[in-house]
């Protein structure tokens, strides 16, 4: 069993900046692939950006040019630069692990973006 850890949320004005990290509590080089999902009020959880064991990236349509996904196998960890933000960005932030069988999911982190 893997625990994933969410951090790095808060509140940020439009334009602004965050990096939100995802550590695990165990080897992430198994996994599949890893991502970023987020859920705002009211709506229901989209794929935000995904990397796969072999560092290959991808983006929703709505983040492409903003946020960037990266991994790092030794600190057990990935991580999710956002830039230019915007209000619409304000979602609580998850972290997902898949491989074959069930996938894992971090508690998520909240991302405020608000002046």
């Amino acid at each position: 069993q893997v625990q994933l850890v969410e951090s790095g949320g808060g509140l940020v004005q439009p334009g602004g900046s965050l990096r939100l990290s995802c550590a695990a509590s165990g080897s992430i080089v198994n996994f599949s692939a890893m991502g970023w999902y987020r859920q705002a009020p009211g709506k229901e959880r989209e794929w935000v950006a995904i990397i796969t064991s072999i560092g290959s990236t991808n983006y929703a349509d709505s983040v492409k040019g903003r946020f960037t996904i990266s991994r790092d196998n030794a600190k057990k960890t990935i991580y999710l630069q956002m830039t230019s933000l915007k209000p619409e960005d304000t979602a609580v932030y998850y972290c997902k692990a898949e491989q074959l069988g069930p996938a894992y999911w971090g508690q998520g982190t909240q991302v405020t973006v608000s002046s």
